[in-house]
């Protein structure tokens, strides 16, 4: 079995924006991410005041009213919220 290296760059999110559909954050190295709020639902049903209190932490974000947590190599492989 071998195993392959891939460089993925600064993961540090610099951005966090809703739009009506999708959750965009934008990393330090200036990619963004898209995820449709459909995989989110605690984001996607909760007020907006909920959602834009958030914490960005060393791997990810973290919305401490809702009880959730994002991780960027989560949002990268497609991972829904369970």
């Amino acid at each position: 079995m071998s195993t392959v290296e891939i460089e993925v760059g600064d993961l540090r999110v610099k951005t966090v924006v809703f739009t009506p559909s999708d959750l965009v954050v934008t990393l330090a190295d200036g990619r963004k991410i898209s995820t449709p709020l459909d995989w989110y639902p605690r984001l996607k049903n909760a007020p907006a005041a909920a959602r834009e209190n958030y914490e960005i932490m060393p791997m990810g974000i973290h919305w401490p009213d809702l009880d959730e947590d994002l991780s960027v190599a989560g949002m990268l492989a497609g991972n829904r919220a369970r």
